[in-house]
């Protein structure tokens, strides 16, 4: 019996040519500029010096990138630790039904639609001492605050700030995770006896693992990118308190105009997002793993 193969229609390659121009104009292109920028030493428009790899070396020995990674590090867990737990603490208290549960979804999404400079000029406000509530409230209790005076004053300012612009999002995700379940799990727990916090522990945080672990890779990713906010309310201070990884190329390329180091830094900036995305990823599913092999 002989089987005949259907021919491949090559028209079908013209649907997605356009997808393929966008991708390469808005990523690819831009990508193979840095690179190339990354490799030469640009000392005129007219005149570059072919160094190889002596940026990269030049970059990983810089104490300056030191210190603003453990910085950005720092920042990025601690925004995981407090806006992960608060945001299914948000979703938890949430109405399941009905126009409150519009009406809570509506309000916790208020946050998310402020432009990242407009949220950095509000904390700003906010947090002076003369005008600001939170500035005027600290200092009438007795507490010493200045965010554009003590490093840790503004380290602790910029992570509530990102703290109250992006937990909504962590809530909205968590509560689309407890919609999708079934409501014969639930009826299943009351019929077993079972208690809310073994309801949360065996029923709600499993089904919501899933939307967990993109909410924690997008606000990983996107608190190791912060830029406009800590910039319109520090600067970058007091000193380098609030100078993250993003602000510090910025004045590499833009302040100081080191094309070649800025260029060459960029990419180690991709790449240590790239590799602690990964890292994050995949130690996420080995923990969901082991915990459905514990439980079954």
């Amino acid at each position: 019996m002989s089987t005949t193969t259907k021919p491949v229609n090559q028209k079908a390659w013209f649907l997605i040519l356009p997808v393929l121009i966008c991708v390469a104009f808005s990523a690819i292109v831009p990508l193979m500029t840095v690179v190339n920028y990354s490799v030469q030493d640009i000392i005129s428009p007219e005149r570059r010096v072919f160094v190889g790899t002596e940026w990269f070396a030049a970059m990983m020995r810089d104490e300056e990138l030191h210190s603003a990674l453990l910085r950005q590090l720092g920042f990025s867990f601690s925004v995981l630790l407090v806006e992960i737990p608060l945001g299914i603490a948000l979703a938890l208290s949430m109405p399941a039904k009905g126009w409150k549960s519009s009406a809570v979804l509506v309000v916790i999404a208020l946050s998310l639609l402020i432009p990242w400079n407009v949220v950095g000029t509000i904390w700003q406000i906010y947090g002076r001492a003369d005008i600001g509530l939170l500035g005027y409230t600290l200092q009438k209790i007795g507490i010493d605050y200045s965010y554009t005076g003590n490093a840790t004053d503004a380290w602790l300012t910029v992570l509530v700030m990102d703290v109250w612009h992006w937990t909504p999002l962590v809530a909205l995700l968590a509560f689309a995770g407890l919609r999708s379940i079934p409501d014969a799990y639930y009826q299943a727990a009351r019929i077993d006896g079972a208690s809310k916090f073994a309801v949360f522990r065996y029923i709600q945080l499993p089904k919501m693992r899933g939307v967990l672990m993109i909410a924690v890779l997008l606000r990983f990713m996107d608190s190791f990118m912060i830029y406009t906010e800590p910039f319109v309310l520090t600067g970058g201070g007091p000193g380098s308190a609030t100078t993250f990884l993003s602000q510090y190329l910025t004045q590499k390329a833009v302040g100081q105009f080191d094309l070649g180091p800025a260029a060459a830094f960029s990419l180690i900036y991709f790449l240590i997002i790239l590799l602690l995305c990964f890292v994050l990823y995949n130690w996420m599913q080995r923990v969901g793993t082991q915990k459905a092999e514990v439980e079954q």
